[in-house]
């Protein structure tokens, strides 16, 4: 191969070159043939229903239809009766611009699970656009539906407004959710930080999740030498859309006024220590297990930094067990008694 390629300088480039084109090409064909494909469906299902109220055609002809369909074109799997009542609920549910602009960029599968799993037509409108956006796989998109991600999407209490240019503050505010999910953990009713930080950490991948497009891990915990003394963040980002570093502070308990002064000194040391000149100011995000609303929204008034809190959850373990098998799990007690008596009873054997 070496030799045949000295024979024509340039050759390696050329073909890199191709396979890119080829490779781009590739997927542009993929993305039409599905956008194709949804619009035939919609139609198809739009002909369905205008002949059942024109002619008075019964929910019969589903069936005999995917027989006809099915035998007339063997090779395509997408003419169950189930898939053809999925095109007549395609059809009604968005308006022919909105099917054209975005329904019809994403694939069929994606969309029979928003029909399945959202009812309301804006909140439908809402996932359809957002799974263009960030490029969802299915599985991705099922978990935002089941966590409710449309209702929590940009809930936090925040100061960005006042404290962010637009549209930079828009854009935040709609990135941080309140609550925050983290169902994917189990600790216990009386963990501390830093196992709710370390389990974060072992399931980053979820995490990353939770939190959304566009951010990436830094370090946790993070330090920083101010002064000469060392301070510890639990968690740094960096969001390659808002092109700053995001600070996330966890509280295993209620938020406090305390927790906003403290975001303040964070975000003031990582501004100084690690901001570009490019960036945009650094953004805090409080977690905490609770809050009161006017609380935070007194704590957050005077602050010149941009900082949002919102709430988590978890899985407690008690949470997890009903209440009479909690009660027949032996206590540490017994657990150790137990163990006291069966060394006993081996020495003896000796």
């Amino acid at each position: 191969m070496s030799d045949l390629t000295s024979s024509f300088p340039g050759y390696d480039g050329f073909l890199r070159e191709l396979k890119e084109r080829i490779q781009t090409a590739q997927v542009k064909a993929a993305l039409a043939v599905n956008s194709e494909l949804v619009l035939l469906y919609v139609s198809i299902g739009r002909d369905i229903r205008a002949r059942q109220t024109e002619q008075g055609w019964g929910a019969k002809v589903i069936s005999r239809l995917s027989t006809d369909l099915r035998r007339e074109f063997p090779e395509m799997k997408g003419f169950s009766p189930r898939n053809l009542v999925y095109m007549q609920t395609l059809a009604a549910a968005y308006s022919d611009e909105f099917t054209q602009q975005a329904v019809a960029r994403i694939p069929w599968g994606h969309n029979c699970v928003i029909l399945d799993k959202v009812q309301d037509t804006t909140e439908r409108e809402w996932y359809v656009r957002a799974t263009v956006e960030h490029g969802w796989s299915r599985p991705v998109l099922t978990h935002q539906i089941e966590t409710k991600l449309y209702e929590r999407q940009g809930k936090a209490i925040t100061n960005f407004e006042r404290t962010l240019p637009v549209p930079q503050s828009d854009l935040a505010q709609q990135l941080v959710k309140d609550p925050y999910n983290f169902d994917f953990l189990t600790l216990h009713k009386d963990a501390r930080e830093r196992e709710l930080q370390e389990g974060l950490l072992n399931h980053i991948r979820q995490f990353l999740l939770e939190l959304g497009t566009g951010f990436a891990f830094v370090g946790s915990p993070y330090r920083l030498m101010v002064g000469g003394d060392e301070f510890e963040i639990d968690l740094l980002f960096y969001h390659l859309q808002l092109r700053c570093y995001v600070v996330i502070d966890l509280k295993i308990g209620k938020f406090s006024p305390e927790d906003a002064g403290q975001m303040n000194f964070y975000l003031s040391a990582v501004d100084d220590l690690l901001r570009h000149k490019d960036d945009a100011p650094s953004i805090g995000l409080i977690l905490c297990k609770s809050k009161n609303e006017v609380v935070a929204e007194y704590a957050l008034r005077d602050v010149n930094k941009p900082i949002g809190v919102a709430t988590h959850l978890t899985r407690q373990i008690e949470a997890s067990l009903s209440q009479e098998f909690q009660y027949s799990l032996p206590t540490v007690e017994e657990i150790e008694e137990e163990l006291t008596i069966i060394d006993f009873s081996e020495s003896n054997k000796e």
